[in-house]
């Protein structure tokens, strides 16, 4: 099969790059969902906001373990099969926490849904690179770092009309099955895959946990994850608590909030096309989102003011991924390594995902909202001395 990656000068397919970044965009959507129904899932199960964290962060500790494995996998058995097998389980997963009479069950069907998440995060940038053309990559990659923001905006507009948490799970599963379906008529094989080899596993694995600049890279991305998530996961209740709106209005202000992280990566990618510095652009975020973070959960400013600081926050988080995510190219310690680059990143980020909303849920359980304002500064503070680190590594490698 000719592929537009197989041939130089070829066009970009935009419409298999549109059906990649919509599956990204259905495997976030499990994200998301998570922190619109902990409302409902509280009533139902009667539980504390320590154990509803690990509602939005169980599924996220797979990712933290398995991201160089996927992404050697994703060059072994080809990325297009990856692909299909992380969306697979996101369906088995949504599909089996909308039936879950026990909150026990239902987390153990986000450990499913998040093994597919991980998959389909890992395996979508490598086809992107094979199926757009050399000058557009770029922007494949920029529209390609929108999926998580896009995909959580769109789960809090669902409490708008559903009011029924399992409902918003089959239909979380169904979009994941019609994602298998365009995947298979559109996406193209553009990889054979062969069989993967422990010994390079374990080689390719071992030479990027040696390298300093990998190291660094994920470090901050966990940093970043921890922020985002330690508010986003309980915005809509925080929203609810504070300003007395219902569900469906905290829904719909938590996703007007998260558009920003969407704006905030892609003026990443024009800022890094015009030479601003990496460094800069991930403390400059980092402080912001520190101060804006404070602000919010001290709880000392107006309502309107503090959701205007909640929608700054999402829109300078969003500088920090898509600067990581074209960082990894250049702190990669061979160029096909970036995978397995790309794959540490990820359980980075996994690890922020399941820290941040355990660690900020715990304190606001024991020492009310303001409490979180402390866990949000700390992690902004290391971001910007991890950042620090990456100097050296990224500007020998420029």
């Amino acid at each position: 099969m000719t592929t537009a990656a197989a041939v130089p000068g070829a066009r970009t397919d935009w419409l298999a790059v549109t059906v990649v970044i919509a599956s990204g965009i259905v495997a976030a959507l499990q994200v998301g969902k998570a922190a619109i129904a902990m409302p409902l899932v509280q009533a139902e199960f009667g539980l504390d906001l320590g154990t509803l964290g690990w509602l939005a962060s169980i599924f996220a500790v797979l990712g933290m373990v398995g991201g160089i494995p996927a992404g050697t996998l994703a060059v072994g058995w080809g990325a297009r099969r990856v692909l299909l097998l992380g969306l697979l389980a996101v369906a088995l997963g949504a599909f089996l926490g909308a039936a879950a009479p026990r909150f026990s069950l239902l987390l153990a069907s986000r450990v499913v849904e998040g093994l597919g998440f991980l998959l389909v995060i890992i395996a979508g940038p490598s086809i992107l690179q094979r199926i757009a053309a050399p000058a557009q990559r770029d922007l494949a990659m920029a529209l390609w770092s929108c999926f998580m923001p896009t995909g959580i905006a769109l789960a809090m507009l669902a409490g708008l009309w559903l009011t029924d948490w399992r409902m918003i799970w089959q239909i979380t599963g169904a979009l994941a099955v019609i994602a298998i379906g365009l995947t298979l008529l559109v996406v193209p094989k553009t990889d054979a895959g062969t069989r993967p080899s422990w010994a390079g596993l374990a080689g390719d694995a071992g030479a990027v946990l040696s390298a300093r600049g990998p190291l660094l890279l994920a470090l901050t991305f966990a940093l970043y994850a921890l922020m985002f998530f330690a508010l986003f996961s309980f915005l809509p209740v925080l929203l609810m608590q504070r300003m007395q709106v219902s569900l469906a209005t905290a829904g719909l202000l938590s996703a007007f909030a998260t558009t920003g992280n969407i704006a905030g990566n892609l003026i990443a990618g024009l800022l890094l096309s015009r030479g601003i510095g990496r460094v800069k652009l991930i403390i400059a975020a980092s402080l912001v989102m520190g101060l804006c973070g404070i602000g919010i959960f001290l709880g000392l400013l107006p309502d309107t003011v503090t959701f205007l600081l909640c929608v700054l926050f999402a829109g300078a988080g969003g500088l920090i991924p898509a600067t990581l995510l074209a960082s990894a190219p250049l702190a990669a310690p061979a160029t096909r390594l970036m995978p397995v680059v790309v794959g540490l990143m990820m359980q980075g980020s996994n690890l922020g995902q399941v820290v941040g909303p355990v660690a900020v849920g715990g304190v606001i359980e024991a020492l009310g909202w303001p409490s979180a304002a402390g866990v949000v500064g700390a992690a902004a503070l290391l971001a910007m001395l991890t950042a620090l680190g990456l100097r050296d590594v990224l500007g020998r490698a420029s």
